[in-house]
């Protein structure tokens, strides 16, 4: 039901996105998207590119006064250093101009795309592969997914919140994980919410947050990155999105394929994760219950998702980041136009970006729940969608809700 793609390079003029299939009478604006981008940029041990390089947003169709018309978002994210790149990262043919910046990079970094790339794709420069490989591509995931995530507000009252639960080794007390209930009046998502994004590693544990901060220094010290896990928690998620009947309708499936699909994300768990496996099923699997004169699970092991559908519990799912692989302290490598031993490229000092990591997860989720609603209830307009949302949740049978 809903389709998105991006285009662009890291250092070229801007990166691109384009969202279709979105419901007209969506309210988003530019100030809410342009504030999902200042998310992005949030976080303890980025590199000194997060202060300088802006993201200068511009709508160019699908948004009008304030909400959507059903015709697909389209928006550009402009580079501010573009003019320092413009002659290295020119589309036109010829030589660029000798300089450090236009020196043919040929050290490829061991664990980014860069060797896999220039062989694949016949490159002698890994700038060709590096530019689109880039985590900057990840802004117009950001901004798209600030569409969806409005969307799933205003149709079905669902709120999606991320969190880092663990970083270079340190675990966050899942004692601190964000919560936004039921009952809740409008606007508690966002202050929960406000709070995460006011840590500098966006954790609620504040022991664990300056046990973060520390390794992150390490490793700053001594030339290192570190990875970490995120956690997208989204609240108010109504039964029966996804199916069982077919792998890739699958709603856990598809969030899998979303979340791996963000640069240097190497596991996703849904639930208790991988920790299922090495416990009895009395353990793993969640007791149903009439809770409050509502079918409800006292533990949420699960993560919200069985056989594939959602299960009117919050859907919880964890994505694991490998650490960066620019490292100050270079690792070994081959300059691939001589063959000769070298040390890998280094272009970026950032030391972990787990929080904003979080951040662009947290846009993923919100995606692949849009759509699954969308699929799941219809709808050209916000209010046909409600309608038909509200619809579908009252004609659940009383034993069943």
């Amino acid at each position: 039901m809903l389709r998105w793609m991006t285009a662009g390079e890291s250092h070229g003029p801007a990166i691109l996105g384009v969202l279709e299939g979105m419901p007209a009478g969506v309210v988003i604006t530019r100030e809410d998207i342009s504030q999902a981008l200042a998310r992005r940029r949030l976080g303890y041990g980025r590199g000194a590119r997060m202060a300088f390089e802006a993201d200068q947003l511009d709508l160019v169709g699908g948004i009008w006064r304030g909400a959507t018309t059903g015709a697909p978002v389209a928006l550009v994210i402009h580079n501010s250093e573009w003019p320092k790149w413009a002659e290295t990262m020119s589309p036109d043919p010829g030589e660029p101009p000798p300089s450090a910046r236009s020196a043919p990079l040929t050290r490829p970094r061991p664990g980014h795309a860069d060797l896999a790339g220039m062989i694949k794709y016949a490159q002698a420069d890994a700038r060709a592969i590096l530019e689109r490989s880039s985590a900057r591509e990840t802004a117009a995931r950001v901004a798209v997914g600030a569409v969806a995530a409005a969307f799933l507000r205003q149709a079905l009252d669902i709120e999606v919140i991320s969190h880092v639960v663990a970083l270079g080794g340190v675990r966050a007390d899942p004692a601190f994980t964000p919560a936004v209930g039921q009952a809740e009046p409008a606007g508690a998502a966002g202050a929960v919410a406000a709070q995460v994004d006011a840590s500098p590693v966006r954790t609620l544990d504040q022991a664990a947050c300056q046990a973060m901060t520390d390794a992150i220094d390490a490793a700053q010290q001594s030339g290192d990155t570190l990875g970490g896990v995120v956690e997208v928690i989204a609240y108010g998620v109504p039964p029966g999105l996804g199916s069982h009947v077919q792998w890739d309708r699958r709603l856990d499936a598809r969030l899998a394929e979303a979340l791996m699909s963000v640069q240097a994300v190497k596991a996703v768990e849904i639930g208790l994760g991988t920790a299922a496996g090495a416990l009895p099923g009395s353990a793993v699997h969640d007791p149903v219950e009439r809770i409050g004169g509502r079918v409800r699970r006292p533990t949420n092991h699960a993560g919200g998702i069985e056989g594939g559908m959602s299960n009117g519990e919050p859907v919880v799912a964890r994505a694991t980041i490998k650490p960066i692989p620019t490292l100050a302290r270079a690792l070994a490598s081959i300059d691939t136009a001589t063959g000769a031993p070298a040390k890998a490229i280094h272009q970026r000092s950032d030391v972990t970006a787990v929080p904003a990591a979080g951040v662009v997860a947290e846009a993923m989720v919100a995606l692949v729940l849009a759509d699954a609603a969308l699929e799941k209830f219809g709808g050209d307009s916000l209010a046909e969608v409600r309608r038909n949302a509200v619809a579908y949740l009252g004609a659940i049978p009383q034993e069943l809700a």
